[in-house]
């Protein structure tokens, strides 16, 4: 009897949405083959992961397993599946296989990092396939929000996987391919060991709605408009944003993207073929000449990311143009859990400006790019697994799909991040427990979330900061008085006197106290000063701040 075994393993992505990183192994223990699917990012927010830049999946694991990693495949372009991979393609070193349109993000992406682009290969659509191992994958066309999006079937020696990534049942994608029931029936008919699904949009109970059915209504808002209309999507979501476009050519209005990430994915979109016949689009200097009447925006930020086009837009002007009182903004997209407070400092800034702000609350303007509840029963129904594990969704969401699962007399595996399964007996079971956690990117430095960097962070922020410094002499008495410099506090305390006054008071009373001792023991004189600073600091604003002390001696 063979004691080899299929394992899955995520890294990201499950137990959370975003930061998708999933590992699938054949092999003796210890010893698998390994392939991993997706490497993606997830995106700061100033209360958790203030200066952060990018967060990643920590894949240390993987990392000591890189000889035994056989490739990546990315099942679709957006940032959460595919913003990792130049990152860490250094220090995993396996070829990267993706669609022509994912290729040619990823590609992008590499040259920027000063990685090979021919480390990224194109791969043609199932039933084509790649060897890998002891894999064979090919990508199944999926619909999704955003351009040959792709379920993965991954065949191995111990079993058929089906890995859905992110997807929709939509027959009218307008952009990419539409859902297939008889394409997915036929990857099913020699029987599927796992269905590794998507769970975004489990507790959504109403049926999904096709992209196609947003058209009309975007068309009636910017022809009903009468100033300028600025509309803001997902970049990446390139069939809403033609769609935007050809309701505004048909307004009688100049097209202009504003934001890299839009003009990016439209030239990406164009060069691989599948966009075509976009309207025309103005420069934002031709913009600038064309009246506003007959002008509309399409822009980055939905989310309302500080640095790009909306949030500049709402701050003033953006590359020259500004919005005005009777102007249009249309929200086309939904608001993702977190981005609440940036979207809406977006919404009031314009509304102080007079521009007229459309969001999705009516559910006019915008799909969900993501399998409701009845569109993942229908992809159960179709592929009829052994057993189904819920993936990219929150703990309640996998759980929460384990739970439809288990109505349906089908197995549910909840596995979170750092879960090894083991797929290869009739029950599955758990192999083992893999550390797992994120990394930042910060500025041009990663980083573990535990190296307390972002914690120090923090509690600056929360208390702010004194700098404290004293010079000794070479008999260990002070010279002269201790000095403070402080940061992110209060001019004056409770006390109606300067806080540093009060300080640097405070520190000559504990230095003109301090036994001798304490003043020739560097650590014990500096924890000292530390104490009296926080001190102080409690008794005048009602905060002990973060203390660093520099202790100088002349010799």
């Amino acid at each position: 009897m063979s004691n080899e075994r299929v394992i899955y393993l995520p890294l990201g992505g499950a137990g959370e949405i975003g930061m998708n990183a999933y590992v699938y192994g054949y092999g003796k223990p210890g010893k698998e083959r390994l392939i991993l699917v997706d490497l993606g990012v997830t995106f700061p927010d100033m209360d958790s992961s203030p200066g952060v830049d990018l967060i990643l999946p920590d894949v240390s694991w993987l990392v000591k397993r890189k000889n035994d990693l056989e490739a990546i495949f990315v099942t679709h372009a957006h940032e959460d599946h595919v913003g990792a991979v130049a990152h860490f393609y250094d220090r995993l070193g396996a070829p990267v296989y993706a669609r022509a349109f994912t290729a040619n993000i990823a590609r992008r992406k590499m040259s920027e990092h000063g990685h090979p682009e021919k480390a990224v290969k194109t791969v043609s659509p199932w039933p084509e396939t790649v060897k890998a191992g002891p894999f064979t994958v090919g990508f199944a066309p999926i619909s999704h929000s955003i351009p040959e999006s792709s379920g993965l079937v991954i065949d191995t020696p111990g079993g058929r996987i089906v890995h859905t990534g992110d997807f929709k049942i939509d027959m009218n994608p307008g952009v990419g391919e539409a859902f297939d029931p008889d394409m997915w029936r036929e990857i099913a008919q020699p029987g599927v060991l796992a269905l590794v699904c998507d769970s975004t949009n489990v507790f959504s109970k109403n049926e999904g709605r096709s992209e196609s059915t947003v058209g009309p209504e975007i068309e009636k808002l910017i022809a009903s408009a009468s100033g300028m209309v600025a509309a803001t999507t997902f970049a990446s979501n390139v069939a809403r944003v033609k769609t935007l476009a050809e309701a505004g050519e048909r307004a009688g209005r100049s097209i202009c993207l504003m934001g890299r990430a839009m003009k990016r994915m439209v030239e990406a979109a164009v060069e691989t073929g599948v966009m075509k016949d976009f309207p025309p689009v103005v420069s934002p200097e031709d913009a600038k000449g064309i009246p506003r009447e007959n002008l509309l925006l399409i822009v980055t930020g939905s989310q309302g990311e500080r640095r790009a086009a909306s949030a500049q837009l709402a701050n003033g002007k953006y590359m020259g143009m500004t919005m005005t009182e009777g102007d249009t903004f249309l929200f086309s997209s939904k608001t993702i859990p977190g981005n609440e407070r940036g979207v809406g400092r977006i919404m009031n800034q314009f509304s102080e400006m007079g521009v007229d702000v459309v969001d999705d609350s009516d559910g006019l303007y915008h799909v969900s790019g993501h399998a409701n509840r009845p569109d993942l029963e229908a992809m159960h129904d179709l592929i009829r697994p052994q057993m189904v594990i819920p993936m990219h969704g929150e703990h309640r969401h996998l759980r929460e799909h384990v739970k439809i699962c288990n109505a349906k007399r089908l197995r549910g595996v909840l596995a979170v991040n750092g879960t090894m399964m083991d797929l290869s007996a009739n029950t599955p079971t758990v192999a083992e427990y893999v550390d797992t956690g994120r990394m930042y990117l910060d500025g041009s430095v990663k980083y573990g979330a535990l190296d307390g960097v972002v914690r120090d962070r923090i509690r600056m922020a929360l208390n702010g900061h004194v700098s404290v410094n004293v010079i000794l002499d070479e008999n260990d008495e002070p010279l002269g008085e201790p000095w403070c410099e402080v940061m992110g506090l209060p001019e004056l305390g409770k006390s109606n006197a300067p806080l540093v006054d009060v300080l640097e008071e405070d520190l000559s009373q504990f230095l003109g106290r301090a036994n001798a001792r304490t003043r020739a023991d560097d650590d014990k004189l500096s924890d000292e000063l530390r104490r009296v600073t926080r001190q102080s600091g409690m008794s005048e604003i009602g905060k002990k701040p973060e203390v660093t002390v520099i202790v100088s001696r002349m010799n």
